[in-house]
């Protein structure tokens, strides 16, 4: 499958400064010379957040050369030790300059506190770490998820974090175009100017899709799910989530035009045409609110910056590809699950929504998905598991509304998972694949339903494709220095890496099975700093995180050095591909990071793979929605106790 290309390269306004980036973080341990012999050159990687009081606990050594007789211990905050012992064989080399990497498990400490490891010879001992309760190490990363969704929000309804203000408030009169056409094979440069074909229509709201300030149907469908799924059964009593999940509905709410049958998959255009005479949201670094203070008339270059364009997904009345229509259908379903409890005519509404859409799904001729124009933003392939986790979420809203569509809709969603199965696009949760959270569902639902009602799959198959998944992780993780399952030479590290986590966690309360719950935890830690890096992918999370995202609002509106204004909870990319940080540029107007002389994160590079801590570093430290949703529903798993 394909990963997300930059929506974020500002081609059009940078050029290659000629000098090496900076990125704030932890500083290799180099000891002086004329080190005592036995000293030990190297630095310790650890979950930076903390370990559940029970759960396995690892950290590494990277070395400058094999540690196998080096010993550690488990410090806490009055510098007593709690446990010591000898580090682990090597698990693998990293870099030329780290060829030893070990790793180091304590995970007989369950005394709840504050620790760092200290490993003999190393001049640096560990960053500081908790054990302590689920409950209290991870439903604040999950509250801290929220209020990145709290700045990402569009329209007239803003939290004031980072100084946020209402913003396109004209996208309540903006005007349809006709789909965009793009110059050569994935390009994203229009071929032709844009046609007006019908308005106004109301799209104000919603929450802007990452650094940029684009809005697209195909992920805030499958963030709101996510964030529904946690409101539903993991956080209940969140105030702020039931805001942000009511926000989230009420754009895909305008975005679903039930008495046309046409739904908009797009507000906003991303890069604009030299040639046709205007820009790009992309070509432009701003605040939010500067948009809708400019004075422009058409043809003008920056018009399509404030009065902001939009796209269909398909005509009004025809097919819409079935991604858009199954995740929408699951994003509403769900909505109407969690609001049958306290208004029911709300959730009726809901559930009405759902069913219409999702019955305007293309299944047959399907060609290429619409996600984004262009395509290459999102380069989905799979969408039986998104008609799969519409049909399941419809049956379950129907069995809380007590309406008598619910067999029909889990007959559908059974249909669609054994269609998922025998598809060739089958991968593990990520913005492009949803079957985990389908899966998931459909087996509680299998359960509690008469078996011989005409089902095309049963529980035993969904669970062995949930083992599937995580094999598809475990298997890499096993050879892998940090154990990690992920390939840090592609797109959407930190993401995929909290959807092995999440699924784990998953699969563990469904079937009471801990074969993968050791793996899913060290999928964890890696995103929280047991990585070669150092760092954690969670802005404002851990002792080391990214300090200067590209995000417009927190590098115009923020601290850049880590202080008490970050963009609290934003997952980020994480590491990248070497070829994606050639040639990059600081976009025109934004705040350059600050610059120490060293590149402080390069030691831990490796020839393929680069994590960078710079404005200009979109492939590493770029936010987004479905980023931050799949480590809300990681985090919120990892809070609870229950099986």
């Amino acid at each position: 499958m394909g990963y997300r290309r930059s929506r974020f390269g500002y081609r059009s306004l940078v050029a290659a400064l000629g000098v090496a980036l900076v990125a704030a973080g932890p500083v290799a341990a180099s000891p002086a010379a004329g080190a005592a012999p036995g000293t030990v050159r190297g630095v310790v990687r650890l979950d930076q957040v903390g370990y559940a009081i029970g759960e396995a606990k690892r950290a590494y050594l990277m070395a400058e050369a094999p540690a196998d007789t080096a010993r550690f211990a488990v410090v806490d905050a009055g510098g007593r030790t709690a446990l010591s012992g000898r580090v682990g064989r090597r698990t693998g080399g990293w870099n030329g300059r780290y060829p030893a990497v070990h790793g180091i498990d304590f995970g007989a400490l369950r005394r709840p506190g504050r620790y760092r490891i200290v490993v003999d010879g190393v001049a640096a001992p560990s960053p500081t770490f908790r054990v302590a309760t689920r409950h209290d190490l991870f439903r604040t990363l999950a509250d801290d998820t929220v209020h990145f969704f709290q700045v990402q929000r569009d329209g007239a309804h803003v939290p004031r974090r980072l100084d946020r203000k209402p913003s396109h408030l004209t996208d309540r009169h903006a005007t349809v175009y006709a789909t965009p056409v793009f110059e050569g094979d994935g390009g994203d440069v229009p071929a032709a100017p844009l046609k007006p074909i019908g308005g106004p229509v109301d799209v104000e709201g919603g929450w802007f899709d990452a650094g940029d300030f684009v809005k697209f149907t195909h992920a805030t469908a499958y963030s709101v799910a996510e964030l529904l799924l946690v409101q539903r059964g993991l956080h209940p009593r969140s105030h702020a989530l039931a805001a942000e999940t009511r926000h989230g509905l009420r754009w895909l709410d305008k975005v679903w035009d039930e008495r046309h049958r046409v739904l908009y998959a797009q507000v906003g255009l991303g890069t604009g045409s030299e040639r046709f005479g205007f820009v790009g949201d992309h070509d432009v670094w701003r605040l939010p609110e500067a948009d809708d203070a400019l004075r422009v008339r058409p043809g003008d270059a920056e018009y399509f910056i404030k009065y902001r364009p939009v796209f269909r997904a398909a005509p009004p009345g025809a097919r819409i590809s079935p991604n858009l229509a199954g995740r929408v259908a699951a994003a509403f379903a769900l909505g109407a699950q969690v609001e049958a409890a306290s208004d029911r005519r709300r959730a009726r509404a809901l559930l009405r929504a759902a069913a219409s859409v999702f019955a305007m799904a293309r299944t047959t001729g399907v060609g290429e998905l619409v996600t984004a124009y262009p395509h290459a933003y999102y380069p989905e392939d799979s969408w039986q598991d998104d008609m799969e986790f519409g049909a399941v979420e419809l049956a379950l809203a129907a069995r809380r509304l007590h309406d008598r569509r619910e067999a029909g809709w889990l007959r559908a969603a059974t249909h669609w998972a054994r269609r998922y199965l025998g598809s060739e696009h089958r991968d593990a949760l990520n913005l492009y694949d949803t079957s985990a959270l389908a899966h998931a569902d459909l087996v509680r639902a299998l359960r509690r339903s008469r078996p011989g009602s005409g089902f095309e799959v049963s529980v035993d198959d969904l669970v062995a494709d949930l083992r599937r998944q995580l094999e598809s992780g475990a298997g890499p993780a096993r050879e892998e220095p940090f154990g990690s399952a992920v390939d840090v030479a592609q797109f959407d590290a930190a993401t995929r890496t909290f959807g092995y986590a999440a699924t784990a966690r998953l699969y563990r309360r469904l079937t009471g099975d801990r074969t993968y719950e050791a793996f899913g935890t060290r999928q964890r830690n890696w995103a929280l700093g047991a990585n070669a890096w150092g760092t954690t992918f969670v802005i404002g999370e851990g002792t080391v995180f990214p300090h200067c995202p590209q995000h417009q609002v927190a590098n115009l509106a923020g601290s850049l050095t880590g202080g008490r204004d970050v963009l609290v909870g934003a997952v980020v990319n994480g590491p990248n591909g070497a070829e994606n940080f050639e040639d990059l540029g600081i976009p025109d107007g934004a705040r350059a990071c600050p610059v120490d002389g060293r590149n402080r994160f390069g030691a831990f590079d490796r020839p393929d793979a680069r994590f960078l801590d710079d404005v200009r570093a979109w492939p590493s430290v770029e936010p987004a929605i479905d980023f931050t949703s799949t480590g809300m529903l990681a985090f919120a798993l990892a809070a609870t106790t229950g099986d």
